[in-house]
């Protein structure tokens, strides 16, 4: 069946001291909770739908690469994508992001593009968002009345303020938000901001969590979801610098010309489309999961941060929960974590080890597990974050040195290494008795 996509909005009146009415979008306040608090000091009210000027941007797998108006179909899911402040919908993410879930599945992707209303000042789109959340909610209407589709079928991505027009739609109608954003939302009500209730199911990935000031951050630390993903501790990702232009505190002064330097930690959340390789672990903080207290999943298993975190819905417990994982630095942020122990055999030495695991879908590089002491027949744990998943593991290799000249030419072995994907139950063993120089590479075997 196809839809034709038409939507169109009236002025019906003027604003009127402290609050304005749109035809058929009701009428908007700039009383509590939406202005005149601590978080929230300014008193704007949102634009009228002409000057915001919302489109709706539809790509299928029938067309990926140029939007049209009548390829909609009711027997797919759906997926809208709404961007933030001073961003828009025909961006190139916005499509890449459809063209990654055409590879996987056939989809409805819809992209809300709002540019003329979040291409101004940050306060000015925090009110503007407002009334594309209604837009989107009586798109979804018409859906479900019209056409008797289901909410069921319909996910809502948000990226930055696009993560609360999420919400407001969501509030309407069941939805998703994706990486909300911190500054004029941190703290407010829960009808001002993205929340749990706002939908069936509502996960948010914090990629720019640290504060406003001094630290620039665009992304908010507040848990607003049922899932509540923190990469990275969710504050600085792996090749995101920042220099003295970051230290710009007033967003109401930043260009469009700066927004991939200055929020390039907040962009980052848009990017997380691959289906495996961002396992996240429940842990009550990023120190702890950092000191090997949060391995490996629980029973439940682990959430998969981005496209596919929906596949844990129903496992969340009443309770909010944080989740962390670390991500890569390059195109591909995609990592899988391993829980290493090693006991030593041989003599004692100082120095580090290292090993390197190898299984049937490849193999990655040397980690380090030990650094200090080498004593036989004490045991080391580590975890690290490998740039792959090998699959089964058929073997590791062990690797010491200390660099330094020892003229007793000491040597180390591993008697047993244990290793551990963090999102299996299964242990794999491997044993030696060989004992080798530093810098001389020891095949360990299962046992």
């Amino acid at each position: 069946m196809l839809i034709f996509w038409t939507i169109t909005f009236f002025l019906l009146g003027a604003a009127k001291g402290k609050e304005i009415s749109y035809e058929d979008l009701g009428c908007f306040s700039d009383t509590e909770p939406w202005a005149g608090t601590a978080i929230r000091p300014l008193k704007i009210l949102p634009w009228s739908p002409e000057k915001i000027g919302t489109r709706f941007l539809l790509y299928t797998n029938e067309n990926p690469n140029n939007f049209q108006a009548s390829n909609f179909q009711t027997n797919r899911k759906t997926r809208f994508i709404i961007h933030g402040f001073i961003d828009k919908g025909d961006e190139s993410w916005v499509t890449d992001m459809c063209q990654n879930m055409f590879k996987v599945e056939e989809v409805n992707c819809i992209c809300v593009d709002w540019k003329k209303g979040s291409q101004t000042t940050y306060t000015q789109a925090a009110n503007n968002m407002r009334e594309v959340g209604i837009q989107v909610a009586q798109k979804l209407k018409i859906l479900s009345t019209d056409y008797n589709y289901s909410p069921s079928n319909v996910h809502l991505i948000g990226h930055s303020l696009g993560a609360h027009v999420a919400g407001e739609a969501g509030s309407r109608t069941p939805g998703l938000g994706l990486d909300p954003v911190e500054a004029s939302f941190e703290g407010t009500a829960e009808e001002v901001q993205l929340d749990p209730s706002d939908a069936v199911f509502v996960d948010v990935i914090h990629t720019d969590s640290a504060p406003l000031i001094p630290f620039l951050g665009f992304g908010m630390n507040q848990l607003v979801g049922h899932l509540d993903f923190f990469p990275n501790e969710g504050e600085n990702m792996p090749g995101c610098k920042k220099n003295a232009l970051s230290q710009i505190v007033d967003l109401d002064g930043i260009w469009a010309g700066t927004q991939d330097f200055v929020a390039c930690n907040h962009l980052r959340s848009y990017n997380i489309l691959n289906p495996d390789g961002f396992a996240a672990y429940p842990c009550a903080s990023y120190k702890s999961f950092q000191s090997n207290k949060c391995f490996p999943c629980p029973d439940q298993g682990c959430p998969q941060m981005g496209h596919y975190a929906d596949k844990f819905a129903g496992k969340t417990s009443e309770e909010q929960q944080k989740f962390f994982l670390n991500t890569g630095d390059a195109s591909n942020f995609a990592r899988w974590r391993y829980g290493v122990s090693i006991t030593l055999s041989g003599r004692t030495a100082t120095g580090r080890a290292k090993v390197a695991l190898f299984g049937d879908k490849g193999n990655i590089h040397q980690y380090e597990v030990i650094s200090g002491i080498i004593k036989p027949g004490t045991t080391h744990t580590s975890e690290f974050d490998a740039r792959l998943d090998v699959g089964t593991i058929e073997k590791v290799k062990f690797l010491w040195n200390n660099n330094v000249i020892n003229p007793t030419l000491p040597k180390v072995g591993a008697a047993q290494i244990t290793v551990q994907k963090g999102e299996e139950k299964t242990v794999y063993n491997f044993c030696s008795e060989d004992t080798v120089r530093e810098d001389v590479l020891l095949t360990v075997t299962p046992c």
